[in-house]
């Protein structure tokens, strides 16, 4: 999955077309994600002792990971992908695999 938790995003398609946010869950698993501020959604609840009046909560829902795309802010949205970088240290040469944005072929993290 190319998408990761603190990524800022922008949603590509649904309901919620052209929010931004921060990614604060992924599920790769189920390839979904939730991201702050988009996807809100209400829950009846009944009285708790962590909710002692109950009403109405909201909070945000996972939904697919294809609906969003990752943000930069230089270029906008792009596209996220794999590439093998090769370091040279003290003890040799060392290998990482990195996201990169395709747009601008800049490391990501």
């Amino acid at each position: 999955m190319k998408i990761k938790k603190g990524d800022t995003v922008k949603v590509i398609s649904g309901a919620n077309l052209g929010k931004e946010g921060k990614v604060l869950k992924v599920y790769p698993d189920a390839n979904k994600v939730i991201v702050e501020g988009v996807n809100i959604i209400k829950k009846h609840a009944k009285p708790t002792q962590s909710h002692p009046d109950g009403g109405i909560l909201e909070y945000e829902a996972p939904f697919n990971a294809s609906n969003v795309m990752y943000l930069e802010k230089k270029t906008g949205i792009t596209k996220v992908g794999y590439k093998f970088v090769t370091e040279t240290t003290k003890t040799g040469e060392v290998t990482k695999k990195v996201r990169y944005s395709k747009k601008s072929g800049e490391v990501l993290d």
